[in-house]
């Protein structure tokens, strides 16, 4: 239990543990960070993980000197590239191997729909889901369920991945040292989480109502 509780203070007060580490491991830090953010990204059993925090104060230590901001985003970005990488094939090959045994809550057309839909705003979500804790987690392994083209969908990883490390890592850089920002961190966090939200919820809508009006027409005959 006393584990457990020191897991959760890590994820909620990462900022008070990065200086800690880097004063511990040094340049090995920066494989710690990649494995975090590999996790946080490439397996759906740690979305909690720090994600936008760890960025963030990564960035501000390094504006500090004591990261080197280049290798940090270059790094991170790659983590974040491979993660999603692994977590689309993770679900690719979870979602074929469904289909085949035919369990029921699985139905074909359910996943001929969600591939229609990732080749029509798939590469959308994948961007912005990047910036919403949890979402960014689950939105390549969908991807991978839905069969989404592994070429459209790596442009938008790579797009979503450079967006989302050098915001978060360069705002810290730049901005995470000043008085005000730091006694309003969590404050700056869930404006953007809540921005990006709202972006997310509309899509899903949007998918929503294409599934329902995708079920409520009657199929096509096959040619003769």
């Amino acid at each position: 239990m006393d584990l457990l509780f020191l897991l959760i203070d890590m994820v909620l007060h990462f900022d008070n543990y990065l200086p800690g580490i880097i004063a511990t491991y040094g340049f090995w830090t920066y494989l710690i960070l990649f494995a975090i953010i590999f996790c946080e990204t490439g397996l759906v059993v740690t979305p909690y993980l720090p994600g936008d925090s760890m960025l963030f104060v990564a960035g501000a230590l390094a504006g500090a000197g004591l990261l080197n901001i280049g290798s940090l985003i270059i790094s991170l970005i790659i983590a974040a590239v491979v993660g999603d990488s692994v977590n689309y094939w993770i679900g690719h090959t979870i979602g074929m191997k469904a289909l085949d045994m035919k369990y029921s809550f699985v139905r074909k057309e359910h996943l001929d729909q969600t591939h229609e839909y990732f080749k029509k705003y798939g590469g959308f979500t994948i961007v912005i889901a990047r910036f919403i804790p949890f979402i960014r987690t689950f939105a390549p392994f969908l991807a991978g369920v839905g069969k989404m083209g592994y070429r459209w969908f790596l442009t938008y990883n790579i797009t979503g991945a450079v967006m989302w490390v050098s915001a978060f890592s360069l705002i810290g850089y730049f901005f995470g040292g000043l008085p005000l920002v730091k006694e309003n961190f969590s404050l700056l966090v869930y404006a953007i989480i809540g921005i990006s939200l709202l972006a997310v919820v509309s899509i899903v809508l949007q998918v929503i109502r294409s599934i329902k009006a995708g079920e409520g027409k009657e199929p096509e005959n096959p040619p003769e």
